[in-house]
């Protein structure tokens, strides 16, 4: 019953966000069942064109485009999820521990993840991933390592913001521990920026990692991935063809709709009014 009145009062935006946040999920569970080939099947001619048995066309191989979009975002989302719980996990433990114990620990990590956010990201993830290999698990640990430097940011400023306060101070002096200071008294207060913090968390690794794959160095062929389908079929942009657009429509459509979830959120944790 809440549920049914918090979605009545979702703006437009959110609900499409949702509806279509939905619809992915959907298709990363069900992928294997609604593809109609292997993702790494080769079943026709290299760039047949719409239509007939194959609904979207092939690609630079022979393969069914419709079977690689969907086992594209399977692959793409599944790992942006993955690398974003793993750099989230990191990035707020670190940040409260940072926030609650102060001193040099507080020091030690702030001057390490100020370090690490002066260079660009993408860079410093391209030279890694040179060094270290082109595999899922490294991109997934470099990925997630740089992210969370902004996931402790965030996670350390509003939780001074709560240490601070009366009711953590009489915490201390009842003689609670840190971890129950963090998980009782921080923690429920500063849930709404975190879990917004999340998706936005979410599109920008989500992003990195299509960019990576389009620049050779992110999931490597022959998994399908959004991001080296558009490198794959960049070729025919030149014949006026709409194939490459595809997988960066679904990149950007998945992008928008978690921004207007997580831009509604933020409003409703702020207490503004329509």
């Amino acid at each position: 019953m809440r549920t049914l009145r918090l979605l009545s009062s979702a703006p437009p935006t959110a609900l499409f966000g949702m509806t279509v946040i939905a619809l992915y999920a959907l298709v990363v569970i069900l992928a294997p069942w609604i593809a109609p080939h292997g993702q790494t099947e080769i079943v026709g001619l290299e760039f047949e064109p719409w239509g007939g048995d194959y609904v979207l066309g092939t690609d630079n191989l022979g393969r069914d485009m419709l079977s690689r979009m969907i086992y594209g975002i399977r692959n793409s989302v599944t790992i942006a999820l993955l690398t974003t719980l793993l750099s989230f996990a990191l990035g707020s433990v670190l940040g409260l521990l940072a926030a609650t114990l102060g001193g040099w620990i507080d020091q030690v990590l702030s001057r390490l993840v100020d370090v690490l956010m002066a260079i660009p990201a993408i860079l410093f993830a391209l030279l890694l991933l040179t060094i270290t290999g082109t595999g899922i698990a490294q991109m997934i640990a470099i990925i997630a390592v740089l992210e969370a430097t902004r996931v402790f940011r965030l996670t350390r400023a509003t939780a001074m913001n709560v240490s601070v306060m009366d009711f953590v101070e009489a915490a201390r002096l009842r003689g609670e521990g840190t971890g129950w200071i963090i998980r009782r008294e921080i923690l429920p207060n500063i849930t709404s920026p975190l879990i917004a913090e999340f998706g936005l968390r979410f599109c920008f690794v989500f992003l990195a990692i299509s960019a990576l794959s389009f620049l050779g160095l992110g999931i490597q062929p022959p998994t399908a991935d959004l991001g080296a389908m558009v490198r794959d079929n960049a070729a025919l942009i030149t014949f006026g063809d709409m194939v490459p657009l595809l997988p960066a429509a679904a990149i950007a459509l998945l992008t928008i709709a978690v921004n207007f979830v997580v831009d509604w959120m933020l409003h409703r944790a702020s207490g503004l009014k329509s």
